[in-house]
């Protein structure tokens, strides 16, 4: 179990030390702008301003309609690559000086980082930096050996960026484990995981069919695997995600229905009705669309990694990632046995009960509030002394 960096506040207490003002970095290619999304919603309900720095890609319209719903967001769109992509050198230092105009500009409490590239740039505020994924660590679950000498000016980059930081935050033990091997000794770090709102409604009929959504060209995900067995599945496969990869490469799968990249109330409608949610995944630090699909009342078939067994252990089924047989057995075993899919499905959603965005937010006011006295203190600045 990672340590806390303090203790809980009294909720009063807590309020006093809420900030007023967030910059907070998310990237808009994956699950970290859903993530992203709904921290910001959390803390604008309590009163805190979010200045959201987006990187990697702009933002499409649906992706600026939900940004702009949020009272309080302040949306600062860029495409800047991540440290993850391609020679991302050049761009990385460009956006670290936006980065720091910005900070310059809207003087937030506290700075909040989406991506491992921008730690170690001279903020003046408390900087909060989330592991939600690493090379180092996907190459090893992928391929099963370590990142080629290739990653290793981005290994030292992200070594730089976390040491830097005054509280490193993972949403699982297993990644925060990862991240240690990979780039400690660490700073300060605790685990928080995701949190979600649950669905408005989950269908009272369920659809027979097998989903599963995520970036289709990202080996991790190990879709493919469905793919593979679906022609030996009695029940139709559907696979939504971008089928195109960052870097302008398309991907397909055979065998399956590819709807695409669904704007995410269709993609909760098919959530809603889809009797099983199966993601044989290599490597899933958290697994938000797994945590989606268990609130919608979908039976979960799972890759068996360390992070979702620490997640869903006794709420899903678990296959190895690259056992195909084994992946058609659960599948058509669920298939053929509605009792076992009710009784799974009504586990997975009392076990997502637990990652509510209320109790994400909270623990993330937790961290924000804990850090604000130790920096302040270095800055010779007052600072309330909290309880």
């Amino acid at each position: 179990m990672a340590a806390d960096l303090a203790p809980s506040l009294t909720p009063d207490a807590l309020r006093r030390a809420t900030p007023q003002r967030v910059l907070m970095t998310a990237d808009t290619v994956g699950g970290v702008w859903t993530y992203a999304l709904e921290l910001c919603r959390g803390l604008a309900a309590q009163g805190t301003e979010v200045v959201l720095a987006s990187l990697g890609r702009l933002p499409d319209a649906s992706q600026r309609r939900a940004a702009a719903a949020i009272p309080g967001l302040e949306l600062h769109p860029s495409s800047w690559r991540l440290i993850w992509m391609d020679e991302p050198w050049a761009d990385l230092e460009a956006a670290g000086e936006w980065l720091m105009r910005l900070a310059e500009e809207t003087r937030p409490d506290i700075v909040h980082l989406n991506d491992l590239g921008q730690g170690a740039l001279p903020w003046r505020a408390p900087v909060l930096t989330v592991a939600h994924s690493c090379v180092l660590s996907w190459w090893h679950a992928v391929h099963g050996c370590p990142a080629p000498a290739g990653w290793s000016r981005y290994a030292a980059e992200v070594r730089r960026s976390i040491a830097a930081s005054d509280l490193l935050v993972a949403p699982s033990h297993a990644l925060l484990a990862n991240i240690r091997q990979h780039y400690g000794p660490l700073p300060p770090a605790r685990v928080i995981a995701n949190g979600s709102s649950a669905p408005a409604r989950v269908a009272r009929t369920r659809k027979a069919m097998i989903l599963a959504a995520g970036r289709i060209w990202d080996e991790a995900k190990n879709l493919g695997a469905l793919a593979a067995i679906a022609p030996r599945l009695s029940w139709p496969v559907w696979v939504a995600g971008p089928t195109e990869s960052p870097d302008g490469h398309p991907v397909n799968l055979r065998n399956v229905t590819l709807p695409g990249m669904l704007a995410p109330a269709e993609l909760g409608r098919h959530r809603a009705r889809a009797a099983i949610y199966a993601l044989p995944a290599r490597y899933e630090p958290f697994g938000l669309s797994i945590l989606e699909a268990a609130q919608a009342g979908c039976a979960l078939v799972l890759g068996d990694i360390p992070s979702l067994r620490e997640n869903w252990d006794g709420a899903a089924l678990f296959v190895p990632p690259d056992d195909h047989d084994a992946l058609q057995h659960a599948l058509q075993g669920l298939i053929d046995d509605e009792m076992q899919r009710t009784r799974l499905a009504a586990a997975a959603r009392r076990r997502a009960a637990r990652f509510t965005a209320a109790a994400m937010v909270d623990a993330y006011l937790q961290a924000y509030a804990g850090l604000a006295p130790a920096r302040a203190s270095e800055r010779g600045q007052p600072m309330e002394v909290l309880p």
